[in-house]
């Protein structure tokens, strides 16, 4: 699919951030072509060009709007990206040698947490209330039971199984969908059908009856709940609030050859994602993301989603998460390798791949700390280890209640009951 290529530079008339220059002209920075897809976590790239912090690095980052991941992957591989918006699953992906176009991608900043939520057609969520009788403040966890109901009673009446989107197959959307449906005891490759669905189509094709239900970034959510068509059932901090979302991926030898750049780079993006975080931002950021040069979605829905506030329906039922977005704090620009390992850890759950030591380091070379404490020091790193037991935290902890220890992921994946690889066989000695 041909790219929908829109360059997109400083808009007139654009508020500069505190603190940043005058825009400076291009001849005197170097220019550096980023992809992107229109979702709201590529706020901070798009701050970084639109509001004065990559010219105050000695840079000017010409954004290009792209219309699907694969695309975002091709171009940057072909050389016609620098750098790229990316799910967080891709670059690990990359170095696993998965997909049709594995050349490989590194990740040294991710582009924050948050901003996914899975959303089902009005329709199929009115069988659930229906047959189970949910109440309108159930939680996550209780939606994925109830579909699962309704999953068995429309298999005994054999009618087919819905079609649920989702934007990737190596993406947090994919494994995101995936972890809820299976806490509710749903499989999902054999009791539902996940097909792919770009960003920008996923509520037009909810409304045309094409799919039932989705798992996308925002604002694409919120826009179905409005238009009547989509009930929001579960978001990305119901399943696992540290849950790493986008990052800017880079080809290795790029980074490697370019490490004035980087560093340069990660300067400015972690500036603009200081920025990002702070609510009084929050309406020149909103108004930037607007334009149709980047999501083309209305300002309001966009201003709604920075605050978290969410109508999950069109019947006036509305929820507040603290932090759906968060673009700097908690560490969040950090690319914490056992975050890395997790994203592998589903990726052999689901049969993308085996699991093998050399796996292991093949998915932690895809995340580099590494280049993001030589950017910005030690002082912006967390000051616990790269590798980390994740989910046992106090409001970090996953929909299911298990825990991932990165140091037994083969134990990890074989608890699970719901699952599409096959059990690892006993080590040596065990029966």
């Amino acid at each position: 699919m041909a790219a929908q290529e829109k360059t997109a530079g400083p808009k007139e008339g654009m508020k500069q951030a505190a603190g940043a220059p005058a825009i400076v002209g291009s001849d005197r920075q170097k220019i550096l072509r980023a992809g992107f897809i229109p979702l709201v976590d590529a706020s901070v790239l798009i701050a970084a060009a639109e509001f004065g912090f990559a010219e105050r690095e000695g840079l000017s980052l010409d954004l290009v709007k792209d219309v699907s991941w694969a695309n975002a992957r091709d171009r940057l591989a072909f050389r016609q990206f620098d750098i790229a918006h990316m799910l967080s699953p891709m670059p690990v992906a990359s170095m696993l040698g998965l997909g049709s176009n594995p050349s490989p991608t590194i990740t040294p900043f991710s582009l924050g947490r948050g901003g996914n939520a899975i959303t089902l057609s009005t329709r199929l969520f009115a069988r659930m209330k229906a047959l189970t009788g949910l109440s309108e403040t159930a939680g996550a966890l209780e939606n994925a039971k109830a579909l699962k109901r309704v999953l068995d009673d429309m298999r005994a009446r054999g009618e087919a199984a819905p079609t649920l989107g989702m934007t990737y197959p190596f993406s947090s959307h994919n494994y995101e969908f995936r972890y809820w449906l299976a806490a509710g005891g749903i499989h999902p490759d054999h009791d539902v059908k996940l097909v792919v669905v770009p960003p920008p189509l996923t509520s037009d094709a909810l409304a045309a009856g094409a799919i039932d239900g989705f798992c996308v970034g925002a604002p694409w959510n919120i826009v179905a709940a409005e238009r009547g068509v989509g009930r929001i059932v579960a978001a990305k901090q119901d399943l696992w609030p540290s849950a790493p979302e986008k990052v800017i991926g880079m080809r290795p030898e790029w980074a490697e050859n370019q490490q004035e750049t980087v560093g340069r780079l990660l300067t400015a993006l972690d500036a603009a994602a200081r920025w990002c975080d702070l609510a009084e931002n929050h309406d020149d950021l909103s108004r930037a993301l607007a334009d149709a040069r980047y999501i083309g979605a209305p300002e309001s829905i966009i201003r709604h989603v920075l605050a978290g506030e969410f109508s999950i329906d069109s019947q006036g039922n509305r929820r507040v998460i603290d932090k759906y977005f968060l673009f700097h704090g908690g560490h969040a620009n950090y690319p914490r390798q056992s975050q890395a390992l997790w994203i592998y850890s589903q990726m052999i759950r689901w049969g993308q791949t085996e699991f093998s030591q050399a796996g292991v380091e093949a998915a932690l070379s895809a995340y580099r700390p590494d280049i993001y404490r030589a950017a910005l020091g030690d002082t912006n790193a967390p000051d616990d280890a790269d590798i980390r037991i994740e989910g046992q935290d106090v409001g970090d902890r996953f929909v299911d209640g298990f825990v991932f220890d990165p140091a037994d992921i083969a134990g990890y994946v074989d608890g699970f009951t719901v699952r599409t690889s096959a059990p690892f066989p006993p080590a040596s000695g065990e029966t």
